[in-house]
């Protein structure tokens, strides 16, 4: 729930607010609230508890694509590796039930090094270039709309998120590989 700061309660009303403003109905977010995976860097989610979960989400809902971080977490983050190797687990082992009974397919968000990460639009040419599953390049509006969803979450509007909302290649360019 994000209660690393004990910010829990602002914090899902904040995820609520972005997402309603990215056009996302609060009835479709869910927030995970797990006593076995707090929101805390030094602790070790565990794997098969993370994809069980995971999988029972998008059974319920089914969901025919779930949009995920690579092994590098994008910025490194434990948290965001953690739901990266839930789902490789799942998908490598119980590859029938995502895809074949599920019908679901697996996109993972491609980290880039510190240099690309923060040239926001030049990095079109090199993502362009290299080879990819998916790229996504936004608008000048929704670049805008990105930024302002990020706004929501206040208590995490650190000095560094403010440069990288002005310079990261993420609020303009998104590569993506299927798992």
């Amino acid at each position: 729930s994000g209660n690393y700061y004990n910010q829990g309660e602002i914090r899902k009303k904040e995820l609520e607010q972005s997402c309603s403003l990215l056009g996302i109905p609060a009835s479709d977010v869910t927030v995970v609230d797990h006593r076995d995976l707090p929101d805390n860097p030094a602790v070790e989610w565990d794997t098969q508890l993370l994809a069980t979960l995971v999988l029972k989400h998008i059974e319920a809902s089914n969901v025919n694509l779930v949009v995920t971080f690579d092994a590098g977490g994008v910025s490194g983050h434990a948290n965001h590796i953690a739901l990266h190797t839930a789902l490789r687990y799942k998908y490598c082992f119980e590859t029938f039930i995502l895809f074949l009974c599920v019908g679901c397919r697996v996109l993972m968000l491609e980290s880039v090094n510190l240099f690309r990460k923060y040239i926001s639009v030049l990095d079109v040419p090199i993502s362009c270039l290299l080879p990819r599953d998916a790229l996504f390049i936004l608008t000048e509006e929704e670049t805008e709309q990105a930024k302002s969803a990020m706004r929501c979450h206040r208590s995490q509007l650190l000095w560094f998120r403010h440069i990288y909302m002005l310079f990261s290649r993420y609020m303009v360019i998104n590569s993506l590989r299927l798992l």
